[in-house]
């Protein structure tokens, strides 16, 4: 499908699963049938997956201002995964939008500033022998934005944290998910 002003780009994605013409226009249908004017969606990312009698759908809607909008269904039956991790999506965009139209702003006591001070004990025998491996590495697109609209994405994101260009400072700032429910935010400094 071509991307346009009215539909956003859908790729649809199998994973142990065959992609046919029928389940490929049910996901462009039902992605095409959220009709909320914000965020506005400009692509969309549809994986499927099929093990045993697990059927998984994954979306991820990458929205204007730097929204990425993610949601996971599991059913036994493909085509109603898709109904309902669609179904979610749009509940999310709705809670976005509502919370944007409220202008929604981070009260002072939800974000915590920390000062990173990272103390280097000295190293120890055991620690010279054990090697750490890098099992797992993940690229992440890192966004210019406000403090409050990086509360925002981190909100609608299942993620424990958020690595974004805090726009004020022009420096690298790691928003994460505290205990507590409320948001800590590291700002690296240089000592």
């Amino acid at each position: 499908m071509i991307s346009n002003n009215l539909h956003p780009h859908v790729k649809v994605t199998g994973r142990h699963l065959q992609i046919t013409d029928a389940i490929s226009g049910h996901v462009t249908r039902k992605i095409e049938g959220l009709h909320l004017d914000y965020p506005k969606i400009i692509e969309a990312h549809v994986i499927l997956e099929v093990e045993k009698y697990r059927h998984s759908a994954e979306v991820i809607l990458v929205c204007s201002n730097h929204i990425t909008i993610e949601a996971c269904e599991e059913t036994n039956d493909m085509y109603a995964a898709i109904d309902a991790v669609v179904d979610k999506v749009g509940r999310q965009m709705r809670k976005y939008k509502t919370r944007l139209m409220r202008k929604h702003r981070p009260r002072k006591d939800i974000v915590q500033h920390l000062d990173e001070h990272v103390l280097h004990p000295e190293p120890t025998e055991e620690d010279e022998h054990a090697e750490h491996a890098v099992i797992s590495t993940e690229r992440l697109p890192v966004k210019p934005m406000f403090v409050d609209e990086a509360v925002l994405q981190l909100e609608m994101s299942h993620r424990q944290f958020l690595v974004f260009l805090n726009a004020r400072s022009s420096r690298l700032n790691v928003l994460y998910r505290r205990k507590s429910g409320d948001f800590g935010l590291i700002e690296p400094t240089a000592n």
